[in-house]
């Protein structure tokens, strides 16, 4: 009887050993910022991916076989939608898993270009932002922390639903990064009170959401085709409106500054610096989303309060 018994507790714990344990949830999003966002709902149960490297443009990304691949390998995958990554649909026709568009999300905070008729004055500074029609979606969402929310209570159910065996912890990441975005908003009011109403200009149209949500708005946009170097006199035209302005900030986009920045700013009372929407830069874990916006309040202050 004992030797049967033994033989019993040998076969379960054989099982106990050899039984695979539930896989992670792979989790792929289009751009580093929903990433960040995917990584506080994941904390502590799996690593986000993200599909667009450091550097590369949502609006004019070229997809590798080897993106292809992981984008129908993947159990859940986040895109804004087809106003940002236009590249998108085509590859989504093949996959057969869950795929959201963000933009579609019931209860986001949504903007379209040319809802402030001064964002930027076409006579003086520029053509349209060539990326951004007026009327178009302003599909850089995820700078709203209010969007940052939604998006994240949807990317908590989808996980939920997928691995029921963290539910509870991915409730938990949920409630915890909603706390963090209480005492970011706090903290970025109190670092961005003193620039509110100083004059800077963008070279994209990028920053909306977040101005909106922090009381700040930029002077204008200097936007000039990638392709096209502008002629002499929009250069002039960009050039008076500067010093019309006289003392401000001119910000670019990591990774490269335009070329048109040092001509257009040579000999004026003008700071150049640098936005990052992306967060290159920043590491991928729960607190990685807040940095990113810290890190834009931080950069914009640190020039502008310099005037």
């Amino acid at each position: 009887m004992s030797r049967l018994f033994a033989l019993f507790v040998a076969f379960f714990a054989s099982l106990v050993v050899f039984s695979p344990a539930q896989a992670e949830v792979r989790v792929l999003t289009s751009i580093k910022p929903l990433q960040l966002i995917a990584a506080a709902v994941q904390d502590g149960v799996g690593i986000p991916e993200v599909l667009l490297p450091p550097g590369a443009s949502p609006h004019h990304y070229a997809l590798r076989p080897s993106d292809v691949r992981r984008v129908g390998d993947v159990e859940l995958l986040y895109w804004i939608g087809p106003d940002l990554e236009g590249f998108m649909p085509r590859v989504l026709q093949n996959r057969s898993k869950p795929s959201v568009a963000l933009q579609t999300l019931p209860g986001l905070h949504l903007r379209h270009f040319g809802e402030d008729s001064h964002s930027h004055d076409e006579e003086e500074t520029s053509d349209h932002d060539h990326d951004h029609r007026p009327g178009s979606l302003d599909a850089h969402l995820w700078l709203s922390p209010v969007n940052a929310r939604v998006i994240a209570a949807r990317m908590a159910a989808d996980l939920r639903e997928a691995d029921p065996a963290n539910a509870a912890r991915y409730q938990s990441n949920l409630a915890a990064f909603n706390a963090s975005m209480d005492a970011l908003d706090q903290r970025l009011k109190a670092r961005v009170a003193g620039i509110s109403g100083k004059p800077y200009f963008v070279f994209h149209e990028t920053f909306d959401y977040f101005e909106e949500a922090y009381g700040l708005k930029h002077t204008g946009v200097f936007s000039v085709a990638a392709e096209l170097q502008p002629g002499a006199q929009h250069v002039a035209a960009m050039r008076a409106r500067l010093q019309q302005v006289g003392k401000t900030c001119v910000f670019s986009e990591p990774p490269l500054r335009p070329r048109l920045a040092e001509t257009l700013t040579a000999g004026l009372p003008v700071k150049l610096a640098e936005l990052d929407a992306l967060g290159a830069s920043v590491p991928v874990d729960g607190k990685g989303y807040a940095r990113l916006l810290e890190n834009l309040a931080n950069d914009l202050a640190s020039c502008l309060e310099q005037l």
